[in-house]
C-alpha cells in the first residue's frame, strides 16, 4: 500500500515538475502571458469607467481577468491533455505504467495551478498599480477556503473532461473552442453573476468558477460585491461539486481503462 502511494506521489510530482519548470524556462513567455490577456481585461475596465460604474466594478474585472487563466489552463492544459498526449505517443505509457492515471492528472493540475497562479498574481498587481484597485479582505479564512474549493472543483472537472475529450477524439478541439467564450459570460467573469437572473445563474453554477468568483468577491469587497448567494453556502456547493467531479473523473478513467483492456482502443469506433 505504502509503495503504491509513494509511486503515485512520485508520478504526480514528476508530471508537475514538467509544467512548473517548462513553463518558466523562458521568462519572455511570462511577460507575454501576462500582458496580452491583461490588455483584454483593460478594455472592460475602461467600459466601466466610461459609464461611471462604482469603483468596485474595476476590482471585479481585475479579479475576473486573473481567474480566466485558471479556466483556460483547465480547458486547454487539463481537459484536452490526453487528446494531445495520444498524438505525441505518451498516452500508452500513462496507461501501462504501474500507477493510477489520476496521479498523472493530479500532477498536471498542481503544475498548471502553480504556473497560472504566478501569471494571475501579476495580473492583480498590475491592476492595483495601474487602476488603483484596492481589496479589503473581510475574511481571510473564507477567501482561502473559497479559492481552494474553486480550484479543487475546477480541476476535478478538468480530470473528468480529459477522459471524455479522449473518448470523442478530434471533437476535443471544437469543444474547447465552443466552451471558451460562453463560460466568460455565464460565469460572471466581469460582472456580478446575479445580473443573469435566478435560473440562468443557477444553471451557470455547474461551472465551479461561478460560485467561486461570487464568493471571493464577497470576501474581498463585502456588500459592494452585490453577491448572489451567501459566500459560505457557495463554498459548501463548491465542496459538493469537487466530490462529484472527482468521482466522475474516477468513473470515466476506469471506463477508459476497461475499454483499452477489452477492445484495445481508447476512442469511439467511428474515430
Amino acid at each position: 500500500m505504502w509503495q503504491a502511494l509513494e509511486a503515485n506521489l512520485r508520478a504526480a510530482s514528476a508530471r508537475a515538475y514538467v509544467r512548473i519548470v517548462g513553463a518558466n524556462r523562458e521568462l519572455s513567455w511570462l511577460l507575454w502571458d501576462v500582458l496580452l490577456p491583461f490588455m483584454g481585461t483593460t478594455a472592460y475596465v475602461y467600459i466601466y469607467k466610461t459609464i461611471n460604474a462604482p469603483p468596485a466594478f474595476t476590482g471585479f474585472v481585475i479579479l475576473g481577468g486573473a481567474m480566466t487563466g485558471y479556466w483556460l489552463n483547465m480547458l486547454w492544459s487539463m481537459a484536452s491533455q490526453f487528446y494531445w498526449e495520444r498524438h505525441t505517443g505518451n498516452l500508452e505509457m500513462f496507461f501501462v505504467a504501474p500507477i493510477s492515471v489520476m496521479s498523472i492528472l493530479l500532477g498536471m493540475a498542481v503544475g498548471g495551478m502553480f504556473m497560472t497562479t504566478i501569471r494571475s498574481g501579476l495580473t492583480i498587481v498590475l491592476g492595483m498599480i495601474l487602476f488603483g484597485v484596492r481589496f479589503q479582505i473581510h475574511s481571510v479564512a473564507g477567501l482561502v477556503l473559497g479559492f481552494g474549493m474553486t480550484m479543487a472543483a475546477l480541476y476535478g472537472l478538468g480530470m473528468m473532461l480529459s477522459s471524455l475529450y479522449l473518448l470523442y477524439g478530434r471533437e476535443a478541439w471544437h469543444l474547447s473552442n465552443l466552451l471558451q467564450e460562453p463560460i466568460y459570460l455565464v460565469s460572471g467573469f466581469y460582472f456580478p453573476v446575479r445580473a443573469l437572473g435566478l435560473w440562468l445563474a443557477a444553471a451557470a453554477g455547474a461551472i465551479p468558477l461561478t460560485f467561486g468568483l461570487d464568493a471571493m468577491r464577497q470576501f474581498l469587497f463585502g456588500p459592494a460585491a452585490m453577491g448572489w448567494l451567501n459566500p459560505w453556502w457557495e463554498i459548501v456547493l463548491l465542496s459538493g461539486e469537487s466530490v462529484v467531479f472527482l468521482w466522475g473523473a474516477k468513473l470515466a478513467l476506469d471506463y477508459m481503462g476497461r475499454l483499452a483492456r477489452r477492445e484495445g482502443r481508447l476512442t469511439l469506433r467511428w474515430q
